[in-house]
């Protein structure tokens, strides 16, 4: 176990002395400053503000950019909250790389995409352009379609799983921005525990598996799912869907009781038979008037040998 457990180098880099894995490469979108319980940010023309329960510091809101947001998302008190507008769209686009996103501001301070996950994107696209291999994606709890996206312009084939319709609707949409129309994506408006229960039946096999699941949600029929109850089983139940050989398995969290160690303990405890390493850790955006680092959740990455 104790070479099973032993960590990979990965494209890593330190701020402050901290390491996490940065998603710097963005041309789009940048975190302006931070401070008071909130983030100011450029989405492609635009300035938002929202809540960011990471932001527990209150530094001076110099950046001009504060008071010229045109968007600016307030928490309430009763919990949830709402949008104040001022001269913003009802949707427009930013791109990363070669990939199109239609943002628009919705529920609970969303937009649809949430830019850390581009150091993933990276990552396994990677992973996938050099397999030397065809590679079958699962994406599951896979929203508005970034790592699909990803997945595909690599040159993956996925099958993309939310239980929203409107996700899914979403994501097709940001797929055919992104030229990516005609790939070979199976979109699927699905509760994912059950159709990874069904695939399990079927006897249906993927050399990689994405998840990106919620703190807390339901299915399309009402299935409650609650994350520290749900996680670790469902892990375990995606594995009996690996191919034998497995590229690459990935699980995000942005459940602060889920400590990268946690995430590392269950995939190197699930993934045992495979020969592969494991390395978990934050992910992170950079803020461009302090050159620190935004700390966005977390990140457990499985990698064959």
């Amino acid at each position: 176990m104790l070479s099973y457990l032993q960590q990979t180098s990965f494209n890593k880099q330190q701020k402050g002395n901290i390491i996490m894995w940065i998603a710097d490469n963005w041309k789009d979108y940048e975190i302006l400053d931070t401070s008071k319980g909130e983030k100011l940010e450029r989405w492609g023309d635009y300035l938002l503000v929202r809540p960011d329960p990471q932001v527990i510091w209150n530094t001076p809101k110099v950046h001009p950019g504060w008071k010229k947001k045109n968007g600016h998302y307030h928490r309430s008190k009763k919990g949830g909250g709402e949008w104040e507008f001022f001269h913003l769209p009802e949707q427009w686009s930013i791109h990363y790389k070669d990939l199109t996103f239609h943002l628009k501001p919705f529920s609970f301070k969303h937009t649809g995409l949430f830019p850390e996950q581009a150091a993933n994107w990276d990552w396994f696209s990677d992973k996938i352009q050099n397999a030397g291999r065809p590679v079958k994606v699962l994406n599951l709890f896979a929203y508005t379609g970034g790592a699909t996206l990803a997945a595909a312009k690599a040159g993956a084939s996925v099958t993309h799983v939310d239980a929203s319709k409107g996700m899914v609707t979403w994501a097709k949409e940001n797929a055919a921005a992104s030229g990516l129309k005609d790939a070979p994506i199976r979109w699927l408006v699905d509760d994912c525990v059950k159709f990874v229960q069904r695939e399990i039946r079927r006897g249906n096999h993927y050399d990689a598996i994405i998840m990106d699941p919620p703190s807390y949600g339901r299915g399309p029929k009402g299935e409650i799912w609650k994350i520290e109850e749900s996680i670790h089983p469902f892990i375990q139940l995606c594995v009996s869907l690996l191919s034998d050989h497995p590229l690459f398995f990935l699980v995000n969290s942005y459940t602060t009781g889920l400590a990268p160690a946690v995430l590392t303990y269950m995939l190197c405890t699930e993934l045992k038979k495979f020969s592969g390493c494991v390395e978990s850790q934050e992910i992170g955006l950079p803020v461009t008037s302090t050159g620190l680092v935004l700390p966005c959740g977390a990140s457990g990455r499985w990698e064959a040998r």
